[in-house]
């Protein structure tokens, strides 16, 4: 991550999304500095494809000459027009590596940050939310290093070498192009500073948007019932035409800036205009203006639109800096949330390789805006051991679970699995995607053949099902498991860990709401997954699930204590 990004707030610039953005330019130097000499070459080859053109249409008219005489000339310009529109290419080819790259780099930032994050201290975000951000902002990024950076030097260069030109040929002329060009700049800034804002409120109403609706789309039963369906539908459609007129003012102010430098521009190409021609037909004879002829004074005309056509490129694509920016501000407020690590200072250095299935040493766990949840606590799990683990609501057993699966990081001690082993994880609502039977199952063993499947299916307690399903494994199941009951979604997610080559299983109450029949079918998967060797960690108060484990360990206030009136073996308190 860069330094913009993992700096505090206090530490920043004054403008922190911009530093931001440049310093995720680092990497892509090379093909920016391609960009921008492929500009340049594409700016020399103009300048000569447009002298050619001057002097063929003088030495044509002035001197009479054919095309026996010009055809040298007329090759020149054909070659440099030829080499202008490679440079071109080559100048957006590497200005879409650059944007390229730089997605690929911000998108990996940002998978790294949710995956640093773990599930748990996500759960405040919603979905749709980070899928936008993921996806809407940084696409957003790609413009700016594409097409608005390269252009920015181009922007400068360009201009000053043809204003070289013409003041080598007419100083007059120059002087005009000179006043004229810090004019579309200024305008330029002082509309893209409310285009930004605009842009940054956009990408706001967009993330709220995409929540909104996928959260009305999953309750789309429930408000049925409720007989709330057509106010659900008016909510989504006020937001949505909310949005729209959100990017119908961001539109308004891009075409408004497009419109105002075009005016500049088109202004300032006459007013040159009209003095070649006055100063030709010896309307003027102020300065230079006596001096001109039909090459220098047709040269000039051909450049006064290429002297600005940077400048306007540059306005054609100041909105993608306006956008970057109002995507730069919500990808750094997520790059930027805090991950607590643990305090190696407090973990005991092992004195021995991990042999057993799980070692915990010392650990301790809070929450953001919470007091300790977890800890101090040290237990030792032997491989193909079945540990149940009780307790009140908030006691810390989902979060031990959490902690062990590597979904949050422990504040202080050490927490160890054994060394290759593959966990699995099971809780009260298993992911079950949009797909078939097979495809669901299939998303922990890839190339698991029908036969493997089957045998799966069984031993989850889910093959009299199979049998009457009228597609058999193609049967078509919705998100969530639309299609199954939730104690057949239960079952679903057990044959997985039947597929899977986890010898460690971590499960979060998976008997709750499950009524008695479906309880006991879920109760033999498990002691049939117990048996076959693997390690079992079970927080339940479901007394079958307690009865089958080696032993029970009862939590109180994040910490280990001995069950009452069990003869169960004590667990270990730091």
């Amino acid at each position: 991550m860069s330094r913009a990004s993992r700096s505090g707030s206090s530490s920043r610039p004054r403008n922190p999304s911009r530093a931001w953005l440049e310093a995720q330019a680092t990497a892509i130097r090379p093909w920016h500095r391609r960009a921008l000499g492929c500009g340049l070459l594409a700016a020399l080859a103009t300048l000569v494809q447009l002298g050619g053109l001057a002097w063929i249409v003088a030495q044509a008219m002035i001197a009479g000459q054919g095309i026996a005489e010009l055809w040298p000339a007329l090759l020149v310009v054909g070659l440099a027009l030829t080499l202008r529109a490679v440079a071109q290419w080559g100048q957006e080819v590497s200005g879409q590596a650059c944007g390229l790259a730089v997605k690929r780099a911000v998108r990996a930032q940002l998978l790294a940050k949710l995956h640093a994050l773990g599930p748990v201290r996500l759960a405040s975000r919603h979905s749709a939310g980070l899928a936008s951000q993921l996806v809407d902002q940084v696409e957003s990024l790609e413009g700016y290093y594409a097409r608005f950076r390269p252009q920015v030097m181009l922007a400068l260069a360009v201009p000053l070498l043809y204003l070289a030109v013409v003041l080598w040929l007419n100083w007059l002329a120059a002087v005009w192009l000179l006043i004229a060009a810090p004019l579309i700049p200024l305008f330029m800034a002082l509309i893209g500073m409310g285009a930004q804002r605009l842009n940054e409120a956009q990408f706001r109403a967009v993330t709220r948007l995409s929540g909104h609706f996928l959260d009305r789309v999953r309750g789309i039963t429930t408000l049925q019932l409720f007989g709330l369906g057509e106010r659900a539908t008016a909510e989504v459609s006020d937001v949505a035409h909310d949005y729209r007129r959100r990017s119908m003012r961001t539109l308004r102010v891009a075409f408004l800036s497009s419109a105002v430098l075009e005016f500049f521009a088109a202004v300032s190409v006459a007013v040159v205009a009209i003095y070649i021609g006055l100063g030709l037909l010896g309307y003027i004879d102020y300065g230079p203006a006596g001096e001109l002829d039909l090459f220098s004074g047709l040269f000039i005309l051909l450049l006064a639109p290429e002297f600005f056509q940077p400048l306007r490129t540059l306005s054609q694509h100041y909105h993608d800096r306006a956008s970057a920016l109002g995507a730069a501000e919500g990808l750094m407020a997520l790059l930027d949330e805090p991950v607590p690590e643990s305090d190696s200072a407090a973990a005991p250095t092992p004195s021995a390789p991990v042999t057993a299935a799980v070692e915990l040493e010392a650990v301790e766990l809070s929450h953001v805006g919470r007091q300790r949840v977890l800890g101090p606590l040290s237990l030792r799990v032997e491989t193909g051991e079945v540990v149940a683990l009780v307790g009140p609501s908030g006691s810390g057993k989902s979060s031990l679970l959490q902690l062990i699966a590597g979904f949050v990081a422990a504040d202080r001690g050490r927490v160890a699995v054994a060394p290759g082993a593959a966990i699995a994880w099971l809780d009260q609502r298993p992911l079950i995607i949009q797909g078939t039977l097979a495809e669901n199952l299939r998303l922990v063993a890839p190339t698991a053949s029908d036969t493997a499947l089957h045998e799966a299916l069984e031993e989850a307690g889910l093959g009299d099902w199979l049998r009457a399903a009228a597609y058999g494994l193609e049967t078509p199941l919705g998100e969530r498991g639309v299609g199954l009951s939730g104690g057949e979604g239960q079952r679903l997610a057990l044959a997985r860990i039947f597929l899977s080559p986890a010898r460690l299983v971590l499960l979060d109450e998976p008997t709750a709401a499950l009524d008695p029949e479906t309880e006991r079918v879920v109760v033999a998967a498990l002691q049939r997954l117990a048996a076959s060797g693997r390690t079992l960690l079970v927080a339940t108060h479901h007394p079958a699930l307690m009865a089958m484990a080696d032993r029970v360990l009862a939590l109180d206030d994040g910490r280990l204590i001995t069950a009452p009136g069990t003869p169960w073996q004590e667990a270990s308190n730091s």
